[in-house]
């Protein structure tokens, strides 16, 4: 003879599902918790023209780290984010070529900064166009990898530190494409 199902009390079936129920609130508010304090740290911004190819191609998505300029300083050769200086409702994506102080020169389709020519293995054409640059306190000289199709600081000036979103670290969209960024020495090492 085998014995009956044993039933759980009707109170002990509502506690269970009062604490099913607790358990679900508390996952959902532990993942918007961790939602919000990666989203205060990291932005995802999508590429939208073709000004930093091959670095970044139109269509991938990037992290960007929204604290690396709170807390450090923009290092020369650095892929930035920032408010475009004339229309800030607009973001761009460029390389950090000049900082505070140097002065930047385009001669011949290469790049000077404070006399040295930059090393630049990211580009496939020369840069277009002829000028010198002193770059002012608390501003950068930005240009697109894709010197030919960049509009940037050659055309618009300089990118002041208060409009600077934050450092390009990596493609994570599409999968296909994922990759760290890297970041180039731009100057030779001088003696």
């Amino acid at each position: 003879m085998q014995d009956a199902p044993r039933q759980d009390p009707p109170i002990l079936k509502k506690k269970k599902i009062s604490y099913a129920f607790i358990e679900i609130i508390q996952t959902i508010l532990i993942a918007a918790a961790f939602y919000f304090a990666i989203d205060a740290v990291i932005d995802r911004v999508e590429v939208f023209n073709v000004s930093m190819e091959p670095t970044v191609v139109q269509g991938e998505v990037i992290f960007v780290n929204k604290i690396a300029y709170k807390l450090g300083h923009v290092k020369r050769g650095d892929i930035v984010t920032f408010h475009f200086p004339q229309d800030p409702k607009i973001d761009y994506i460029k390389r950090a070529i000049g900082l505070p102080g140097d002065e930047v020169s385009i001669a011949d389709g290469k790049v000077y900064v404070n006399g040295y020519e930059l090393v630049e293995p990211y580009i496939h054409a020369p840069t277009g166009g002829d000028g010198t640059w002193i770059v002012p306190a608390n501003m950068y000289f930005v240009m697109g990898d894709n010197r030919l199709e960049s509009a940037d600081s050659r055309s618009w000036g300089f990118v002041p530190k208060d409009d600077l979103i934050g450092k390009a670290l990596a493609v994570y969209w599409p999968v296909t494409h994922i990759r760290v960024l890297s970041h180039y020495e731009l100057l030779p090492q001088v003696q």
